[in-house]
């Protein structure tokens, strides 16, 4: 039965067409294909054998779980570099119109530092509205503080003065955001800390109930209420992590 299971969950992954990439091409193993073939394991698996289907229900959810926290943290890690080069191009654009340079030859310098601002670049190169394509650049995760610099370029750019100076207090303000944003992940990071020792606390209990002669994990994964604690255990615990994370999102005002 569990040979036909795995057949089952490879024939069904092969029939589901994988979603084409950029060059037309089909992806080998798309997600939803896995997906449909973990379906396809775990529905087979609960008429033959109920508590091995319940395992791999369980450990799906501890993957699933596991990949969506490291998801946010790699998600927040990256908006938080895009936040830093936002912040070094503002500070290069400052210091090159200062110099007086020109506003397109300041943009290439900071594009070539920054290759996400090459579209910004290209639009200034073109004759085309420099303020609408730092909005769309401020649309990526971590950027949003170009909307400040496109406000100053669209209203230096109707009065004609200023740009200079508008950029260099919007660079300024950004340092000082930055600076009070480090103070606020410091003081969060306790709290994360915290969310995982509580999170791990739970397996210090496992052990100390092996090491004086009881039997958890026997009766976590032989028992049908040991399955279910289990599954609630982790449930709750992953809700906890994901809860803080949330939370400390809210407050970084980040992803």
């Amino acid at each position: 039965m569990l040979v036909a299971a795995i057949a089952a969950s490879a024939a069904a992954a092969l029939l589901v067409p994988g979603s084409p990439s950029l060059a037309g091409a089909t992806r080998p193993v798309p997600l939803r294909a896995m997906a449909v073939g973990a379906a396809g394991v775990v529905a087979l698996l609960a008429v033959a054998r109920p508590r091995v289907a319940a395992l791999v229900l369980v450990g799906l959810g501890v993957l699933v779980g596991a990949w969506l926290l490291v998801r946010r943290r790699r998600t927040r890690s990256a908006a938080r570099q895009v936040a830093g080069r936002v912040l070094e191009s503002c500070e290069l654009l400052a210091a090159e119109l200062a110099s007086g340079q020109a506003p397109g030859r300041s943009l290439r310098r900071a594009a070539l530092s920054w290759p996400e601002l090459r579209p910004v670049a290209e639009a200034d190169e073109l004759g085309g509205d420099v303020p609408d394509a730092l909005r769309r650049l401020a649309a990526l995760p971590g950027a949003g503080d170009l909307r400040l610099v496109a406000a100053a370029w669209a209203v230096s750019s109707r009065s004609g003065q200023g740009l200079a100076d508008s950029v260099r207090r919007c660079a300024e303000g950004l340092r000082d955001a930055q600076r009070a944003q480090h103070v606020v992940e410091g003081e969060l990071a306790s709290a994360r800390a915290t969310a995982r020792l509580v999170a791990a606390l739970p397996l210090l209990a496992l052990l100390m109930g092996a090491g004086a002669g009881g039997s958890p994990l026997g009766f976590l994964f032989g028992h049908p209420l040991g399955l279910a604690c289990l599954a609630g255990g982790l449930l709750f615990g992953f809700a906890g992590l994901w809860w803080i994370e949330v939370i400390a999102g809210d407050v970084e005002g980040g992803p």
